[in-house]
């Protein structure tokens, strides 16, 4: 009955440390990095195109 015991509470413990260290960005951030992934899309779109 402990192993499950420290078990739960293992697990319990792991998920609030992993979900509680993600990273937050503002909106501005999250449009910089879309305008980005765009901006490296095209830039990939007109390599293949090139070649």
């Amino acid at each position: 009955m402990r192993k499950l015991a420290y078990t739960f509470l293992l697990l319990v413990t792991a998920g609030t440390i992993l979900t509680g260290c993600r990273e937050k960005k503002t909106a501005g951030e999250k449009i910089e990095d879309g305008v980005e992934e765009v901006g490296d899309g095209i830039e990939h779109a007109a390599h293949d195109v090139s070649h």
